[in-house]
């Protein structure tokens, strides 16, 4: 008999999930993700507004146990992306900026396929799962900072085949603890996003004018 999954009362942690994100990141449908919350294999609440919380250890737990042989439950294989499109993996956690990239996509590469984390460790498994073309990361990131983030991606063989454009709010003088990381990188700042992003794009990806 399924077990019932117990309400837990939320942490003060806000970087917890929702559904859909556990379902990007696990690879797997959103009522797959239902499933394993009633199923007691993921910790979950509700806010007082109805939605759905996961808690970020359990989540955690499941990815390491998916990468383990014979760990977990076997569940439904990860959802085949679209041949053909160029991705591009954003990782920002301003819905803010997020919608203002992906509203800025949309209007000048509608060919391209966004895709969009909102902390560092989902990315690193977004990355994973996508083999996007370009990366646009953020350096102030919950989870793990962008600076970290870029550093674990460059340890990957599959970098080498990716392009990368860092977006901040911090200036000049800020980002010096980030230097390590952000040499040779592309950097536009979060103000002057609209008009300076299309072209770093272009020029990252060879694309015409």
């Amino acid at each position: 008999m399924p077990r019932t999954a117990k309400p837990l009362v939320p942490p003060a942690d806000a970087s917890d999930y929702s559904t859909l994100d556990v379902a990007r990141l696990l690879g797997l449908a959103v009522r797959s993700v239902q499933l394993m919350v009633d199923r007691g294999e993921l910790e979950a609440w509700r806010t007082p507004g109805g939605h759905r919380r996961i808690s970020r250890a359990s989540v955690e737990a499941a990815l390491a146990g998916r990468g383990q042989p014979g760990a977990g439950r076997q569940e439904e294989p990860a959802p085949k992306l679209p041949q053909g499109r160029r991705r591009v993996l954003l990782i920002e956690d301003s819905v803010h900026y997020q919608n203002l990239i992906a509203l800025l996509l949309s209007q000048e590469f509608p060919e391209l396929e966004l895709h969009t984390a909102s902390d560092g460790i989902v990315g690193l498994a977004m990355y994973g799962q996508l083999q996007p073309e370009l990366l646009l990361v953020d350096i102030l990131l919950p989870g793990i900072d962008g600076a970290s983030l870029i550093t674990s991606l460059r340890s990957q063989p599959t970098f080498a085949g990716s392009r990368l454009i860092v977006e901040t709010s911090l200036d000049e003088a800020q980002r010096t603890p980030y230097a390590f990381a952000l040499q040779g990188v592309p950097i536009v700042h979060k103000s002057r996003i609209v008009t300076e992003l299309p072209p770093l794009i272009r020029q990252a990806l060879g694309l015409a004018s």
